[in-house]
């Protein structure tokens, strides 16, 4: 992992949106190893400058991310036949799993609640800009309960789309309260623990748990997932229950891939899918890349 710690949005949401620029940039032309200098003019900086600033902000340099987004590294660990869950389930939710060193609590709302459809639970949500574009986050009172991403000037469909989940909630804007769990997930804000708020049906929870147990900078298949959870020929229910998670990243379905490597769908755009993907393996895996960028 890197020793650069990333600064959080509220230091300079700015920069956050040049960062997010990018990554979509080099995501949409790894093929092309983009050189340093048209990664840095997308972004408005130097390249210089822009090294620094992204090697801060994103926790990798501009090299190691580009030198991951071919997804070879996911490609290698499923061509060798090998479950990369059994050794992080052994070790259940206080395994290796987390995000960086962010300590969660999860609480799962009840069947009979959740029937509801958010009837009586009060939901603040914001948006704040993050390494994958804009990110929406969305806490009960007793904690985060929705993370999704957009682009700018999406912001009402993001909202729009998590308020679909649960459409009898009661939704208040609470921009502060936004800002403040991203910088939380995102930055350096990690001293104390993140509570998460599952709101799903028990099938999706246990899904979503399931996700929670793999590494970062480790991938499975939907079979493999499907196995761990002892229903083999659930593949479909558990894709499902995968397309359907509310606080994306933390609980990382973007770590679920085809049965051959190859990315599939993804809630919020593959190609966000593979910059996540790309900044993970980057963090986890430090090797020399063949990329142009220095």
């Amino acid at each position: 992992m890197s020793d650069v710690l990333p600064m959080t949005p509220r230091e300079g949401s700015a920069d956050w949106r040049r960062m997010a620029r990018a990554i979509r940039y080099l995501s949409d032309h790894y093929q092309d190893q983009p050189n340093l200098e048209e990664a840095a003019r997308i972004s408005g900086l130097s390249a210089f400058h822009f090294q620094r600033v992204f090697t801060r902000y994103v926790g990798v340099s501009p090299k190691s991310f580009v030198g991951h987004l071919t997804l070879d590294h996911a490609k290698r660990e499923l061509a060798l036949g090998s479950s990369v869950l059994d050794a992080a389930l052994e070790c259940g939710l206080s395994g290796p799993s987390r995000l960086h060193d962010l300590c969660l609590k999860i609480e799962a709302m009840t069947p009979g609640d959740y029937a509801k459809a958010g009837a009586g639970v009060a939901i603040d949500y914001g948006f704040a800009p993050c390494p994958f574009g804009i990110a929406i986050v969305m806490a009960t009172d007793k904690g985060v309960c929705g993370l999704g991403f957009g682009d700018e000037g999406e912001e009402e469909a993001i909202l729009a789309d998590m308020k679909s989940r649960w459409p009898r909630a009661d939704y208040r804007r609470n921009q502060k309260r936004a800002v403040e769990i991203a910088g939380r997930i995102f930055g350096a804000e990690k001293s104390r623990a993140l509570r998460l708020v599952l709101m799903g049906t028990p099938w999706q929870i246990k899904v979503w748990e399931a996700l929670l147990a793999i590494p970062e900078g480790k991938f499975t298949t939907y079979g493999a997932l499907a196995q761990t959870l002892d229903n083999p020929n659930a593949s479909r229910a558990v894709g499902a229950a995968v397309g359907k998670n509310p606080i994306s990243w933390i609980i990382p379905c973007h770590r679920v891939l085809g049965s051959s490597g190859a990315l599939t769908g993804y809630h919020w755009g593959v190609a966000r899918k593979r910059a996540m993907l790309a900044v993970e393996a980057a963090r986890a895996d430090q090797r020399p890349s063949t990329s142009a960028i220095a």
